[in-house]
């Protein structure tokens, strides 16, 4: 390697600089007072666990995004974490083991084996709340509107919410008890939203007729909140887990109509998004400019099976670095430029500035950059044999 290629980073790690550095740290600050304030506890995971419970439940998704890496103590395989949820789980279930529901968030960095097609990056940030031990679809409301109030904190506007659940498909397809390669190739087709294909592999294997003509609509069940009448019509003679999970979803848009009027709700009754992972209701947040979902979140109960102690479990996380973006003010030039002088009575006064919240800045011997170029908008001047804070001269 030369001397020129020895600052270049591998791909898709990216170092965060002033001003947007502190732009993120006061995003971070503000987010995780917000969550303490809803009764948010803070855990802050390892950056590296043993392979085996860190993709405990996760899928094969989180296994090609995991850097993996043998323990030179133990010989055991390792990896570096790409999703703090799954340890966040593993915490509740075997580290904490709380009576009740049990409420985490977290702020970490993890690492990545693939950078994010839309967005790039193989080292997010990333945020998250989860909430344990509760089945009730009021666990789900509160992790959506408090994933909405994170959005709204760091500046977001015309708010897209995409809403789907799970447990509408997973109910048909159990009820259609369907062999594995069917199952796989109805579900692709599902994802592509290929309705002709799914028209076809459904008279193909479902004889049914009632059945059969569920599962054709649910790919054609998307759109506003009308949509969900229209299921209500299709899946009336459907099972208990169909008409709970509509129940569900009924429940989470009369909320969001009456609190969050200004956010727009588009649902998908086909949505799949994380099928081996999540079990029930599931959600992603969508900002006009950004190629993919700046919240995603949704309920992946009994993750805490693999540790002794299966729960129900809901949550959301993001990338802290893309929230930061939203804003993309100017820096603020809000500190207080103090001279180079060797002063006692100056040095006591930048310590009482400092104290009280100030930022001062001092000059250091021979220093060629001015006030200015350390966003100084005030500076300290003797007057009268004291020290005082005046606005900066043009």
């Amino acid at each position: 390697m030369t001397i020129a290629d020895r600052w270049l980073l591998p791909d898709g790690m990216d170092e965060v600089l002033p001003p947007q550095a502190l732009r993120m740290e006061s995003l971070r600050r503000g987010l995780m007072d917000l969550y303490y304030r809803w009764g948010y506890d803070l855990v802050m995971p390892p950056p590296v666990e043993f392979l085996d419970s860190l993709l405990t439940g996760a899928g094969t998704d989180l296994d090609l995004q995991t850097f993996k890496l043998t323990d030179q103590l133990t010989g055991r395989l390792m990896g570096a974490s790409a999703d703090v949820t799954p340890q966040v789980a593993r915490m509740d279930a075997h580290s904490l083991r709380r009576q009740g529901p049990v409420r985490l968030c977290y702020c970490a960095h993890v690492l990545r084996a693939r950078a994010d097609e839309h967005q790039g990056g193989r080292s997010p940030v990333q945020a998250g709340l989860e909430l344990f031990g509760h089945a009730g679809i009021e666990a789900d409301i509160e992790i959506v509107k408090l994933a909405l109030a994170s959005l709204s904190f760091a500046g977001a506007c015309d708010v897209h919410l995409a809403i789907g659940h799970i447990g509408i498909y997973r109910a048909l397809a159990e009820e259609a008890r369907l062999e594995d390669d069917v199952e796989s190739l109805i579900f692709e087709a599902l994802e592509r939203k290929a309705v002709s294909e799914v028209d076809a592999l459904i008279e193909k294997h479902i004889t049914d007729a009632s059945l059969a003509a569920m599962f054709k609509q649910l790919p054609r069940l998307h759109g506003s909140a009308d949509v969900l009448e229209r299921a209500r019509d299709v899946f009336a003679h459907g099972s208990q887990a169909i008409l709970g999970a509509l129940d569900q979803l009924t429940s989470l848009q009369e909320v969001l109509r009456m609190a969050h009027e200004d956010v727009t709700l588009y649902f998908d009754l086909a949505e799949l998004r994380g099928y081996q992972y999540h079990t029930g209701l599931v959600f992603a947040a969508y900002v006009p400019g950004y190629g993919q979902a700046l919240v995603k979140g949704g309920r992946y109960d009994d993750t805490g099976r693999a540790f002794g102690r299966p729960r129900p479990a809901t949550g959301c996380s993001m990338d802290l670095k893309q929230l930061a973006t939203l804003s993309q003010r100017a820096p603020s030039h809000d500190g207080i430029w103090a001279p180079e002088e060797d002063d006692e009575t100056l040095s006591r006064r930048i310590d009482e500035l400092r104290n009280a919240g100030e930022r001062v800045v001092q000059q250091l011997p021979g220093q060629s950059t001015d006030a200015l170029a350390h966003f100084c908008d005030r500076q300290l001047v003797r007057r009268d044999g004291a020290w005082q804070v005046e606005p900066l001269a043009n």
